[in-house]
């Protein structure tokens, strides 16, 4: 039986690719944890690699190995979109299981994994770095230095939120979603879920804020600091508290865009999203 390990703190999700294979992986106590599924597929261009695990993890058992003892259920993307519980191992833990997958790519996978590791270390020690690599990537992609900046921003007033939630009693990942749709809705008049479909984004990997327009981000940034403000202003502590401090911080917001709409004459929310064309040569196009 794997060992549940408790969240300490609220993990980010994120898709690191070896070889165009992707592996999810997830921040837990300020590391990186990876589906130890998705690196047995690497590994092994196995058709089922979820299989390809549980024989493993059966034959480790056998052995007594300590192995399996080091994975733990964390919170993963589905190919439905949804988060569900996934065998997750740390950096130490993937080179340890990595030793009993015999494949070609094992070293090549080694090297990789050690410099996503060291890259993780480098931006506790110094969080610039975490945030030049952020910009770095937004610009390949195609993003402009106007919208990263919002966003960049946005990352900060977020872990500012989820800060303030997990000194205030909310607990775990399904209540900070149901807190982060209450600030949505009102901000909006869309769940998040509701608002990724109106963008046309399917995919679970898809982010709805990379897709979002500049005043989208900006709505939303409010939503989140007046959430944030008000949780505190009230001392709130507790998920109903929050709830109802998350539904008027968003109100905030939301009563700003309706004034923007109304004089300007333009609706906030847009289905405009960055698949096709990157956002800085959308940006060119509606200028």
């Amino acid at each position: 039986m794997l060992e549940k390990k408790k969240d300490v703190s609220m993990p980010s999700a994120k898709i690191a690719v070896f070889k165009n294979r992707e592996i999810r992986r997830t921040l837990n106590n300020n590391e990186w944890w990876f589906s130890v599924v998705d690196v047995a597929g690497a590994l092994t261009d196995s058709i089922d690699p979820g299989a390809y695990w549980r024989k493993l993890k059966e034959r480790l058992k056998e052995e007594g190995s300590e192995v399996v003892t080091i994975c733990h259920g964390l919170k993963l993307p589905a190919p439905d979109g949804k988060l569900r519980e996934t065998d997750c191992a740390n950096t130490e833990g993937i080179f340890r299981i990595i030793q009993s997958i015999p494949s070609p790519k094992a070293e090549p996978f080694k090297r990789w994994l050690a410099k996503v590791g060291y890259e993780r270390v480098q931006e506790i020690e110094n969080p610039e770095l975490a945030i030049k690599r952020t910009r770095a990537t937004y610009r390949i992609k195609g993003y402009s230095d106007e919208w990263i900046e919002k966003r960049i921003r946005g990352i900060e007033v977020r872990k500012n939120l989820t800060d303030e939630w997990k000194k205030r009693g909310v607990k775990g990942e399904d209540e900070y979603s149901i807190l982060t749709s209450e600030i949505s809705k009102a901000a909006f008049g869309l769940t998040p879920e509701e608002y990724k479909k109106h963008k046309g984004l399917d995919k679970p990997n898809e982010n709805l804020r990379d897709h979002m327009t500049d005043l989208e981000l900006i709505f939303n940034m409010l939503g989140e600091a007046a959430t944030t403000e008000i949780a505190q202003k009230r001392d709130v502590v507790g998920f109903e508290p929050n709830k109802k401090a998350a539904n008027d911080g968003g109100t905030v917001a939301g009563n700003a865009r309706k004034d923007l709409e109304k004089k300007s004459g333009r609706k906030v929310v847009s289905a405009v999203n960055y698949k096709e064309l990157p956002e800085k040569r959308v940006r060119n196009l509606l200028q």
